[in-house]
């Protein structure tokens, strides 16, 4: 079994759920967990830390628990960087969630096995149990893609040892056609974030984990039902806005997945369909923002009479 690496910081209600809900994986008893727990930012967030390192310390049901609690705030980038090179470089694969990914009972299962499968296959760079809230019924069980997902994921060590969050190195080797590939053909702003993280907007290392991907020519796998559920987007993470676009149902049905019958090559029908899903959402949300301005001009001419 690979060993789960949980990154945890100040939402206990959220943590216990995640945590919760793995425990009930069959495989959670053969599986060593390592919980790496951020300190507090400032003052306003010590109490729920503080709730967060009790609530951790009474986790049952995993083969081992480790926990390592940081003394100085490290923020999410550098804990992960720091956490998933400690465990990975030790084990040589590795299973990684954060606070707010909510599994399915069968999601150790699938991970372990395509971690297993798909180890010596150089093209397989990351394995994800996540799946867009789209239609995926037309498709395979489980298919590649060229872009990633990092709500729920595992990797290797080999594969792990070309993360490099350089933004720099990025810009100067990406053309115009790459970034609008890498945007998922204009219909998602990925390449903006290497901009932000350069300049000093963001502090994020995801992004820096898809375009090391994107850069290798690396594929990710994608089951078509989505094993886990992204229960924080409600404001409460550091790099997330409140938002219903990412939503979907957990998948809590057994599945077979036989890896040997899947082409290992990007299904481009899949891309098709998140990139639709994707351009459909970017205009409804523009449409949206265009009724909320003109809206706020029609209230402040009334106000004006």
């Amino acid at each position: 079994m690979a060993p789960i690496v949980l990154f945890v910081y100040n939402r206990p209600l959220l943590t216990q759920k995640v945590v919760e809900a793995l425990s009930r994986n069959e495989e959670a008893k053969c599986s060593d967990l390592f919980i790496f727990s951020d300190a507090a930012k400032n003052d306003d967030k010590s109490e729920n830390v503080k709730q967060v390192r009790n609530y951790i310390k009474t986790i049952r049901g995993f083969k081992s628990i480790t926990i390592k609690e940081q003394t100085q705030n490290q923020g999410l980038a550098k804990s992960i960087i720091d956490g998933v090179t400690e465990v990975v470089n030790k084990f040589g694969k590795i299973i990684v969630l954060e606070d707010d990914i909510e599994t399915s009972p069968y999601f150790l299962k699938f991970m372990n096995d395509a971690l297993n499968f798909y180890e010596n296959e150089k093209r397989v760079w990351n394995v994800t149990a996540y799946q867009f809230p789209v239609d995926t019924s037309k498709l395979p069980n489980a298919f590649f893609s060229y872009f990633s997902s990092c709500w729920s994921w595992g990797t290797w060590k080999d594969r792990w040892a070309h993360f490099d969050k350089n933004p720099d190195k990025y810009i100067s080797q990406m053309s115009k056609k790459d970034i609008h590939r890498f945007d998922y053909y204009g219909t998602n702003e990925m390449y903006s974030q290497i901009v932000m993280n350069k300049t000093g907007q963001l502090n994020t290392w995801a992004i820096f984990w898809y375009v090391v991907q994107f850069v290798n020519n690396g594929l990710a796998l994608f089951p078509s039902k989505s094993l886990v559920n992204n229960i924080g987007m409600d404001c409460s993470g550091t790099h997330c806005a409140k938002t219903d676009m990412f939503n979907n149902n957990i998948d809590f049905e057994k599945t077979v997945f036989d890896f040997s019958a899947i082409p290992i090559e990007e299904n481009k029908i899949y891309i098709k369909i998140v990139c639709n899903y994707f351009r459909k959402y970017k205009t409804h949300k523009t449409i949206l923002e265009n009724i909320k301005k003109i809206l706020k001009k029609v209230i402040k001419l009334c106000f004006q009479k």
